[in-house]
C-alpha cells in the first residue's frame, strides 16, 4: 500500500524539520534554503521538501525550475543541485504543467497531494529533511505534520521578521506545534537589519529584538537573527549561483550558527 511505500521512502531520512510562517513575506523559503546550505556546509547530507502549492520558490532559488522529475519504482526521484549530490530538492512547482500555474483547489484535494508527496520523494539516506511550508497555520500544515507524523519530525523553526505584527502570527503558530505535537525547535528573525552593500555596516530598519522577545514569551529557544543582505538577495533574484555566494554573505555566520543549534538539538534527540 502506500503507506507502506512511504514508511520506506522516509526510514533513511534521520530528521525532519519543518519551516513555518505566520505570513507571506517574511523570507521563510530564503531561510529553508539557507539553512540546508549551513547544514550541508557543516558536512551533512541535506533533502528540501517544499509543499508550498500556491507559491513553490525553492526550485528558483537553486535554478533547478527546468529540470524534470523523473519517477522509479518507490516513487519520485528528488532533483539533486550540486555535483556532490549533497542537496536533493522535490517541489510541487516540479510536478505542475507550467511553472506559472496557480494551484487552484479545495482542501481536501490538498490535503491528499500533500500526504502522496510527503510519502512518494524515494529520498534515500539523508541527514536532515527541511519542509519548506505555505504560510500561516491550515489545514495544508496539519496534513504535511500528520503525513510525516510516523516518522517522528525533528520540529519547528518559527521564521519571523522584527516587527510586532509578524510576532502575533508566531504566537499563533506556536499554538499550532503546541496542539499538532510539533516540537519546536526555536525561533529566527529574518531581516533583522539591512548590511549596506557599499561599507558592510548592518542598519536596523525596523525595530529590534521582537523574535528574541517572543520566544521568551512562548518559552521556546530563540535561535537568532539573520540580516538582510542585498547582494544575496540579488544572487536568488537573478538565479545566480546561491550555493556558492551563500558562504561569503554577511548572512553566512548567522545562518551558520543556527544550524549549529539544529544539529546540537539532533545530537541530543539521537542519544
Amino acid at each position: 500500500s502506500a503507506e507502506v511505500i512511504g514508511a520506506s521512502n522516509l526510514s533513511g531520512v534521520r530528521h525532519v524539520v519543518l519551516v513555518l510562517s505566520g505570513k507571506g513575506g517574511v523570507g521563510k523559503s530564503t531561510v529553508a534554503a539557507q539553512l540546508a546550505l549551513s547544514l550541508r556546509h557543516a558536512g551533512k547530507k541535506v533533502g528540501i521538501l517544499d509543499v508550498d502549492l500556491c507559491g513553490p520558490s525553492i526550485p528558483r532559488m537553486f535554478k533547478a525550475q527546468d529540470s524534470d522529475v523523473h519517477q522509479c519504482d518507490s516513487g519520485w526521484v528528488p532533483v539533486f543541485v550540486d555535483q556532490e549530490k549533497s542537496i536533493s530538492l522535490m517541489s510541487i512547482g516540479f510536478l505542475l504543467e507550467k511553472p506559472d500555474d496557480a494551484v487552484v483547489w479545495r482542501g481536501p484535494k490538498k490535503n491528499a497531494l500533500i500526504k502522496q508527496f510527503v510519502a512518494d520523494v524515494a529520498w534515500g539516506e539523508l541527514d536532515f529533511l527541511i519542509v519548506d511550508t505555505p504560510p500561516g497555520t491550515s489545514d495544508e500544515h496539519i496534513s504535511t505534520v500528520e503525513a510525516l507524523r510516523p516518522y517522528r519530525p525533528l520540529g519547528a523553526i518559527l521564521v519571523t521578521t522584527p516587527q510586532a505584527v509578524a510576532v502575533g502570527d508566531v504566537r499563533r503558530e506556536v499554538t499550532f506545534c503546541k496542539k499538532t505535537g510539533l516540537r519546536v525547535l526555536g525561533i529566527v528573525e529574518n531581516m533583522s537589519g539591512f548590511v549596506c552593500p557599499h561599507c558592510s555596516e548592518c542598519t536596523n530598519i525596523f525595530s529590534k529584538g521582537g523574535g528574541e522577545e517572543l520566544a521568551k514569551y512562548a518559552g521556546v529557544p530563540f535561535l537568532g537573527s539573520v540580516p538582510l543582505d542585498p547582494q544575496l538577495s540579488q544572487s536568488l533574484e537573478e538565479g545566480r549561483d546561491f550555493i556558492r555566494e551563500f558562504p561569503k554573505s554577511s548572512a553566512f555566520p548567522a545562518l551558520a550558527h543556527i544550524a549549529q543549534q539544529v544539529l546540537d538539538g539532533a545530537s541530543q534527540r539521537s542519544s
